[in-house]
């Protein structure tokens, strides 16, 4: 194995998450989901978001929770109202044990800070009756079906050979590197269903053809993958597309070169140069 491949070998290893660090997110939200069923009535709760889809990078930023309400219990009126009084009556319930709380037009983060794990996002929802669920969005709310985001990863993982989702992984390993210009970080993972095509290929070239995509479309929409919500960039404007494009047409040249590096035989410094994109995420051989 050679140097290259023995540093991307290090990298998808360095970006799983540890058995320890998925304990500690079950037993989390363990307690968040006896607290809320111990005052509100549930139809079901689930973790979901990138940690359900194994697509979340380390370190655990956040876990994402649907808490499902019983639209029949005392908590059910919550449907009729808006969004935002369903997460301020959340934040209500769960300020009651924790105290280190945020809310935004979505969830109610629970922070634990000092840990590795860092926080637990907690959105009440509501099934809808043609499937999915309906989570607040600000006054409104925003239909959605993360069980059906889940099952197209599984099936892309699937035919790549199960490299998508270490792929998945990467690209977002170096949009964390960079700061997070990318918001949602779940917008790389919505254009790697569509951009990355079967067969898959080494890492390495995957990501050189998947930034070169990138940058061409960064501007376009893009849609819901399940077709329930709104485009998963609606909130970015077309100013701030084209500024992301020439980011990542940065973090392309930059891959270029270490593929360039490593065609002239200097593996090491192929090294050096993808950490310039990955950061401690890639130890080096």
């Amino acid at each position: 194995m050679g140097y290259v491949d023995q540093a991307f070998r290090n990298l998808k290893s360095n970006l799983e998450i540890t058995p320890t660090e998925s304990q500690l997110a079950q037993t989390r939200h363990r307690l968040v989901r006896k607290h809320i069923e111990a005052s509100w009535e549930l139809v079901e709760h689930f973790l979901t978001g990138s940690y359900k889809r194994d697509t979340k990078t380390k370190k655990l930023k956040d876990v994402d929770i649907f808490v499902v309400v019983d639209p029949k219990g005392p908590q059910g009126a919550l449907a009729d109202g808006t969004g935002t009084a369903a997460v301020l009556a959340l934040r209500d319930l769960l300020s009651e044990r924790w105290k280190d709380l945020d809310a935004d037009d979505n969830v109610v983060t629970v922070n634990y800070s000092g840990e590795d794990v860092a926080s637990y996002e907690v959105s009440p929802v509501f099934a809808r009756s043609g499937g999915g669920y309906s989570m607040p969005d600000g006054v409104g709310w925003m239909d959605t079906d993360p069980k059906d985001q889940a099952a197209l990863v599984t099936a892309k993982n699937k035919a790549c050979d199960a490299k998508f989702v270490p792929f998945v992984k990467m690209v977002k390993g170096v949009n964390r590197e960079a700061g997070d210009p990318i918001e949602p970080a779940f917008l790389l993972e919505v254009m790697a269903l569509d951009l990355v095509i079967e067969p898959f290929g080494q890492y390495r070239d995957e990501i050189r053809f998947f930034l070169a995509s990138v940058a061409d479309r960064m501007v376009d929409d893009w849609p819901d993958p399940v077709g329930l919500g709104p485009d998963v960039n609606a909130g970015v404007g077309i100013g701030r597309r084209r500024e992301l494009s020439e980011i990542v047409r940065g973090w392309l040249a930059v891959a270029e070169e270490a593929l360039q590096l490593e065609y002239e035989g200097k593996e090491r410094a192929a090294v050096e140069t993808w950490r310039e994109l990955f950061g401690w995420r890639m130890p080096r051989p």
